[in-house]
């Protein structure tokens, strides 16, 4: 028996897997909220540039304690470069969306990541997908549509700005699979920072956004937005290496919960039917999926 299999498996470790999980979603919430709150002031290039020099600072210092080099060729790869693309994609219109339209539809529409993530493998890596999955995966994308509700007068154009930040996300997640296996958590977190800032960057000469003397508000809106991120990544990968994944995943979808909760207290947001709804098959999809896929690989 290894000498942590206590700690990564068992039942005690699985309950403490799920709460680093419902840790890290309760932080990324905060870190969603603390970023919309900035936006009331910050241009939302300026935002992006902070928000990313913080976290790069942030996975800097930590690669450095751990003996890592930051430049290193296989950051030059070509999949990385794509995981460029799709990281400056998601962030840039994922936050977009945070200063534009209501927290909690944002953060509902992100939580089909894994779902479009599922779709991806299929057709990008071939991986097999029976027609349960591709049916959830349906399903899901069903719940997306009735979240941003088309063709009603609930619909708001900005909402489109959500769901190509988290096709941004899914096609990163899916480059970060395919990433060379010598890059560390710490350098993708770097590097994945880095790309925020100069999101931020181009962003803001497309605009021609001037930059704004930041009040103490906004700079601590923000640096607390970087450190509920930097911590909320850590409890992230402490949760994934903690219990089984079949068990700590689902609780993924507790941002859900955060997200609505956050939006309703600090931004007097309301959550409707079609909200509801639309949560709800998005998560039924999702959870369907991942015992699914945990089914096929213990056939």
């Amino acid at each position: 028996m290894a000498p942590n299999s206590a700690i990564t498996s068992g039942p005690k470790a699985n309950l403490l897997g799920s709460l680093f999980m419902v840790l890290a979603m309760g932080l990324f919430a905060l870190e969603d909220t603390f970023i919309k709150g900035a936006a009331g002031e910050l241009p939302v290039g300026e935002i992006l540039m902070l928000f990313g020099a913080g976290g790069a600072a942030a996975f800097a210092m930590l690669a450095i304690l751990r003996g890592e080099r930051l430049l290193v060729a296989e950051v030059f790869s070509k999949v990385m470069l794509v995981r460029f693309l799709f990281e400056f994609t998601g962030r840039l219109f994922y936050v977009l969306a945070l200063a534009l339209t209501p927290l909690s539809s944002a953060t509902a529409i992100l939580q089909a990541t894994p779902i479009v993530v599922v779709m991806g493998a299929a057709l990008v890596f071939g991986e097999r997908v029976g027609w349960r999955r591709w049916t959830a995966i349906f399903i899901g994308l069903v719940g997306v549509l009735i979240v941003l509700q088309p063709g009603t007068d609930a619909f708001s154009p900005l909402s489109i700005l959500a769901v190509i930040g988290m096709v941004g996300f899914a096609g990163r997640d899916l480059a970060s699979r395919a990433a060379p296996r010598s890059l560390g958590t710490n350098l993708l977190g770097f590097y994945g920072f880095l790309t925020i800032v100069i999101a931020g960057a181009v962003f803001g000469a497309w605009e021609g956004e001037e930059l704004v003397v930041p009040s103490t508000a906004s700079l601590m809106a923000i640096a607390a937005a970087v450190i509920a991120g930097v911590c909320a990544y850590s409890a992230l990968m402490k949760a994934m290496r903690t219990g089984e994944v079949a068990s700590v995943t689902p609780f993924r979808y507790s941002r859900l919960l955060f997200g609505a909760g956050m939006g309703i207290a600090f931004f007097g947001e309301d959550i409707d039917a079609a909200m509801l709804i639309g949560c709800g098959l998005i998560v039924a999809a999702g959870l369907f999926i991942l015992i699914r896929g945990r089914q096929r690989k213990a056939a």
